[in-house]
């Protein structure tokens, strides 16, 4: 999978999920197509992307027996480990631990790795 596919992959499942579980109508960088992301949020993309990717693989396929809320938690630290990488500082919000993040975007985290996983 070429780099612009997994991390496309990655946005149009986050977009899909702002857009079904967001309260209300999301801030516009919530729904920004990939064409007009920043380099660094194309490449935490494209990292998450590859990191839920390896994991099925290593596992085998059995990671798919997770929990929807586990899988939601893996997409989570993935990305709040990238959020470390590019950012000296990073925004509370972007580290947020599992249990602080709003529902929706646990939801949104879930379907991300189910759309990774059913691709």
């Amino acid at each position: 999978m070429s780099e612009n596919n997994g991390s496309r992959i990655f946005r149009e499942a986050w977009i899909a999920g702002v857009r079904k579980h967001f309260p209300g109508e999301p801030k516009p960088s919530y729904v920004t197509p990939w064409e007009d992301m920043p380099d660094w949020e194309r490449e935490a993309a494209e990292a998450v992307y590859s990191q839920v990717h390896q994991f099925l693989e290593v596992s085998a396929g059995h990671a798919s027996r997770l929990s929807r809320e586990q899988k939601g938690r893996f997409v989570a630290v993935c990305w709040t480990a990238q959020m470390y990488r590019h950012f000296e500082d990073p925004k509370p919000g972007y580290v947020a631990d599992w249990p602080d993040l709003p529902d929706w975007q646990k939801e949104t985290d879930s379907d991300i790795f189910e759309a990774i996983e059913n691709e």
